[in-house]
């Protein structure tokens, strides 16, 4: 069972990685690829909505999406994009990035191989990652401006999405370390922790969410 403090710290920890950011039309978008097709559906919508004419889909395959998606995140993400209606030579494919920083880097160097300008960019991501995705990006690409976006939905829509309360509070947890050690790596700009986010954070963590926590000095995942 999940406590009541439990779902408040969780809840502290989603609000956190809202960037709040108020969209609007970029060169391109980029579909940060996941185990989540909701990032593939909110990309196309955005692209509906006209704020980007392009868009790019990066991802390789990780453990938990070896079976769902054989072939490879950004290749059903464009699949799943397609058949929502945006047309196929709209979308490019990045098919080889394993982590958040390897998005962003094969990403840029794919648009640049495609002679493609970008000034700004429209970064679509899951709704717990919406920080952590934003801070990799100004790091990693900082002559561009970034926008970030994800599904419009709360902490609990998005767990009865997933089906897995414990699996989505684990991301949570481990998207939150991240945001905290990585920058001192070189991974990330730094993000201002506020004292109640570290308390949450510390709290899910002794009671044993841990399960996408990585080790204090690691290669960025």
């Amino acid at each position: 069972m999940i406590s009541d403090q439990e779902w408040a710290d969780a809840q502290r920890l989603w609000d956190f990685q809202q960037m709040g950011h108020e969209v609007r039309p970029c060169s391109v978008a980029i579909g940060l690829g996941s185990h989540d097709l909701g990032v593939a559906d909110t990309t196309a919508e955005l692209y509906h909505r006209g704020m980007a004419p392009l868009v790019v889909f990066t991802g390789a395959t990780s453990p938990t999406t070896r079976d769902r998606m054989p072939r490879g995140e950004a290749e059903h993400y464009r699949e799943r994009a397609v058949e929502l209606g945006v047309p196929a030579e709209a979308i490019l494919v990045e098919p080889h990035a394993r982590n958040t920083g390897e998005n962003i880097r094969f990403s840029r160097a794919l648009l640049e191989e495609h002679s493609v300008p970008v000034s700004s960019v429209l970064l679509v991501s899951k709704p717990y990652e919406e920080r952590r995705a934003y801070a990799t990006a100004c790091k990693l690409w900082p002559e561009v401006e970034w926008m970030s976006a994800s599904a419009s939905m709360s902490l609990t829509e998005y767990v009865d999405s997933i089906q897995d309360a414990r699996l989505v509070i684990d991301m949570l947890v481990g998207t939150q370390q991240r945001l905290m050690i990585y920058p001192q790596q070189g991974f990330m700009t730094e993000q201002h922790i506020p004292d109640d986010v570290a308390a949450a954070y510390q709290r899910l963590r002794d009671a044993g969410f841990t399960n996408r926590i990585v080790p204090d000095t690691v290669s960025q995942g």
